[in-house]
């Protein structure tokens, strides 16, 4: 027993033997055959190199040839382009520490730059994204530690808060429920007031919401100017303001009771004096000086400085031709010393106070200017349009403030002050000297 068990081990381990033998020489087999049939095909390929290759690098080219070339632009007063969304850049806004810069596009996010990255090659951003919908307008709380949006699809305001994480960086959280739909017609603007206490949001029939911080309405306006075309809160967080197919721009000062309880939304004054609908306006950082741009071919400073209680109306400082169409925008300096406008793809900027045109940008992006704003040092103007956001040295800012202090230097009569204005116009003229020698981006 024990013996045929050996036996019938013995042929099955000779059989295994002979198969594995038979496998390793039919694998040696096919080897040998690849090896050959690659060493063809090399020769083969070798042989139609040279035609083949330009015919893939053809290809190649073409390839690059159908696809849109992004639009670029150069001028020496760019600073930089910053480029990060995928789609069409919308809105604009700058923290009020002056720290960052909001951006939103129709690709779903928005993102956050460093102001102090402007100068760099490099640019990074921050991104929030927006679930199942894109953010249209975007606009900096108070503190700037969050920021409202709002939503194409969902028609309705959504806060996202930003947090600091342990190395630094921030991160953004959506608030649980947005705020509920209002508005009937398209949605022009929307911000939040310095003062922390209410939120607006303008469309372009007449209406006007003002809202509290958890979403409810405190008031509505109607501006009664058949449509509007723009609205804004002022710097100062008073006053709220629209202008629209009627030549006038009309401000309403939100008034709150010494607790902080919202009172009632009062008429304040009108800027009137152009002979066509407003398309924009914008404010000086102080709230007393305002720039208005209209269909009538002009546009406007204003001073604002006035007690509107005691029946004192704004007066005319400026009127300046320009070019202006549907859609433009107006900003004004912080200092109120800069005016810009947009027509189209194309900026001019203005001396406030002579009203000379100082500088003019022709197709800065390839689509409408959506956006145009001076950060709140006002050293740059930045405007959106297509899917990079345009940064610009503010040189008449610089010029200006250089004209006006050599005024004043002619006036003095102090020696301290006069030494003093010295040193600051030097230290203007070598920031300008810098800017206009500083290299393209």
């Amino acid at each position: 027993m024990e013996v045929a068990a050996l036996v019938a081990l013995t042929l099955l381990l000779g059989a295994l033997v002979v198969l594995v033998a038979l496998a390793v020489g039919r694998r040696k087999e096919e080897i040998r055959e690849e090896t050959e049939q690659a060493a063809e095909f090399a020769a083969e390929s070798s042989a139609v190199k040279g035609p083949a290759s330009k015919k893939q690098k053809q290809e190649k080219q073409r390839s690059r040839k159908d696809k849109p070339s992004q639009h670029s632009f150069s001028h020496p007063l760019l600073a930089s382009s910053l480029k990060g969304h995928s789609g069409n850049v919308t809105c604009l806004d700058f923290s009020s520490n002056g720290k960052y810069l909001a951006s939103c596009a129709d690709d779903r996010t928005v993102r956050i730059w460093s102001t102090k990255d402007f100068l760099d090659r490099e640019h990074k951003c921050l991104r929030a994204n927006v679930e199942l919908d894109h953010a249209t307008l975007v606009r900096f709380s108070p503190d700037s530690r969050a920021f409202i949006t709002w939503l194409a699809n969902g028609d309705a305001i959504r806060i996202f808060k930003m947090t600091k994480k342990d190395d630094g960086t921030l991160s953004f959280k959506a608030a649980a429920e947005d705020f509920p739909q209002k508005h009937k017609a398209p949605i022009l603007n929307i911000g939040i007031a310095e003062t922390g206490k209410f939120i607006m949001s303008a469309s372009t029939d007449t209406s006007i919401h003002i809202w509290d911080l958890k979403g409810d309405i405190l008031a509505s306006i109607n501006t009664n100017q058949m449509t509007n075309s723009y609205a804004a809160i002022s710097p100062c967080g008073r006053f709220v303001a629209s202008c629209g197919f009627t030549p006038d721009v009309k401000v309403w000062e939100v008034c709150f009771g010494k607790g902080g309880e919202f009172r009632e939304v009062a008429r304040a004054f009108d800027l009137k004096g152009h002979s066509a609908g407003v398309h924009a306006f914008a404010f000086s950082n102080d709230s007393h000086r305002m720039v208005t741009v209209s269909k009538d071919g002009t546009w406007k400073l204003w001073n604002t400085d006035v007690e509107y209680k005691k029946q004192q109306d704004p007066y005319l400082l400026k009127t300046v031709p320009c070019s202006s169409s549907e859609g433009s925008r107006a900003a004004l300096s912080p200092d109120g010393r800069v005016v810009a406008i947009s027509d189209g793809v194309n900026v001019a900027m203005y001396d406030a106070g002579s009203g000379k045109l100082e500088e003019e940008f022709h197709g800065v992006h390839s689509e409408e200017i959506t956006d145009l704003r001076f950060d709140v040092n006002g050293r740059f103007l930045v405007c959106s349009g297509d899917k990079a956001i345009r940064v610009f040295h503010n040189a008449p800012g610089y010029r200006a403030a250089i004209r006006d202090m050599q005024d004043m230097l002619k006036k003095a009569q102090n020696e301290a002050m006069k030494q003093r204005l010295q040193q600051q116009i030097k230290e203007a003229q070598s920031a300008l000297d810098t800017v206009l020698a500083a290299p393209i981006d």
